[in-house]
């Protein structure tokens, strides 16, 4: 199977089946949607969500997270994975933007990734999620999915490469959803442990599953 057949099958059946997705954190602005995706680095969405609630109750504006204190943070997000350097990021940033960007989070990859704890994944997620910019945010179930499938060779060992990859060969128009895609599909059925294989919408057109040899072209 060709890589161009392999993404247009792929990406054709999922548009079938999750014709509207987005990301299951849950925001209200862009302010939120930032704060979650910080947190949500190396912690599960649905624990995110457990614990943005409060947090935004208690601080619910960008200025008022700013004139916070990490320690304030820390209680109100000790659930989640790395509280201690979270919280101080989160603050961080807020006072940034705060300070150098007029109280705006901004809208460009460059401007977003200058704020702490703030790195391309989050600000590709702050792109295309809010900003509606086409963008490939990769993190840990677009990396193993894309290279598992076949979507990406396994020589791309980075989630910068698998980026670039991504990028070439998904129209603009769809990354948005393929992103979301990838995630969903690595969440619920192409795990990392004891993937779904036999269920899969997608099996017919998986290297992994399939004995004729992977071309590129």
């Amino acid at each position: 199977m060709l890589l161009a057949e392999r993404y247009h099958s792929v990406l054709n059946t999922f548009a079938e089946l999750m014709p509207n997705v987005d990301t299951e954190l849950h925001y209200r602005n862009d302010y939120e949607l930032l704060v979650a995706v910080m947190l949500s680095a190396q912690c599960t969405d649905k624990r995110v969500n457990m614990v943005t609630p409060s947090l935004f109750d208690q601080f619910p504006t960008l200025a008022s997270l700013a004139n916070s204190t990490p320690s304030e943070v820390f209680t109100l997000i000790s659930s989640i994975s790395y509280p201690n350097s979270k919280a101080k990021h989160l603050v961080e940033m807020t006072q940034m933007v705060q300070n150098q960007f007029e109280g705006i989070i901004p809208s460009t990859r460059e401007e977003l990734m200058k704020l702490p704890g703030v790195g391309r994944k989050t600000a590709n997620v702050m792109l295309t999620v809010y900003f509606q910019k086409p963008a490939m945010p990769v993190d840990t179930h677009v990396f193993r999915v894309s290279r598992r499938i076949g979507l990406v060779p396994q020589t791309a060992k980075t989630p910068d490469a698998v980026e670039k990859h991504l990028v070439k060969h998904i129209p603009k128009t769809l990354l948005s959803k393929a992103h979301h895609w990838l995630i969903l599909h690595g969440r619920y059925v192409c795990k990392a442990r004891n993937p779904h294989c036999t269920t899969c919408s997608i099996s017919p057109y998986c290297k992994k599953n399939l004995s004729t040899s992977f071309k590129s072209n």
